[in-house]
Formats: C-alpha cells, sequence, structure tokens
C-alpha cells in the first residue's frame, strides 16, 4: 500500500500510474488556493461593505451574508481553474502530450480500422441536423 496524503492506494494502482503523487499534489494545492481565495474575497467583500455602509446602512447579517457568497463564488471560480489545469497536467503526465494536441490530434487522423466500411456506410442513418438550441431541423 502506497500513502497517498490520509489514503491508501493499492500498490497495483500506484505502479500504472507513477504522476500520483504529483497529481495529488496538484490537487491539493488547487484546494489550498480556494481556502485562500475565500478567506481573501470575504475579506475584501466586507471591507468594501463597510466602507459602503455609510452611505447605505444596512445590518451585518446582511454583510456576512453577503461576503459569505462573495468568498464562495471567489473560491469556486479559483479551485475549479486550479483543478482544471490540475487534469491538463495529469493527462500530460500520464500521455506525454496536453489534452489540446490529444483534441487535435483526434480530429485530424482516425486510424482506418475505425472507419466504417461502404456497406455500413449505405446501412447508416443521415446525420441529424440540428440548431444552436439542439432542436432537430428537417
Amino acid at each position: 500500500m502506497v500513502n497517498l496524503g490520509l489514503r491508501r492506494v493499492e500498490d497495483s494502482v500506484a505502479a500504472k500510474h507513477p504522476a500520483l503523487q504529483q497529481y495529488a499534489a496538484c490537487q491539493s494545492h488547487a484546494f489550498m488556493k480556494g481556502i485562500g481565495a475565500f478567506l481573501a474575497g470575504s475579506g475584501a467583500a466586507f471591507a468594501v461593505q463597510k466602507l459602503v455602509n455609510k452611505k447605505l446602512p444596512y445590518s451585518l447579517q446582511w454583510s456576512l451574508l453577503l461576503a459569505a457568497g462573495t468568498g464562495s463564488l471567489a473560491s469556486y471560480v479559483v479551485t475549479r481553474a486550479e483543478t482544471q489545469k490540475c487534469s491538463d497536467f495529469w493527462i500530460y503526465l500520464e500521455t506525454g502530450k496536453s489534452p489540446q494536441e490529444l483534441a487535435t490530434a483526434g480530429r485530424v487522423s482516425q486510424p482506418a480500422e475505425n472507419l466504417p466500411s461502404p456497406e455500413d456506410r449505405e446501412s447508416m442513418a443521415p446525420p441529424v441536423r440540428r440548431n444552436k438550441y439542439g432542436d432537430v431541423v428537417e
């Protein structure tokens, strides 16, 4: 068993994914940045509300609620962006290519064994056309 933070990972899984430690460290860093963004966003929002409170007085509970909401939104945005970076990093470590390179390679070249034969093409239904809202267009 390999320790990964507080969890234990089977040796076979750790052997298949040698970059698991780096990915876990990246995710941990992303979550810590999210906590920092929550604290900074909440503090900044509360400070701004205290300045505005002199012109528009309202109760402390609303200030705290708005500050917590602002901090939560900041935390979500930062954590999501950092987690996406970690996912891209994981794909790079596992494949040696960036997700953008893999997407481009997937669109440009398709192996011949995956292409339909002429007989299969005749039996296939014509592609369905859809508008930008996803509705089928005749």
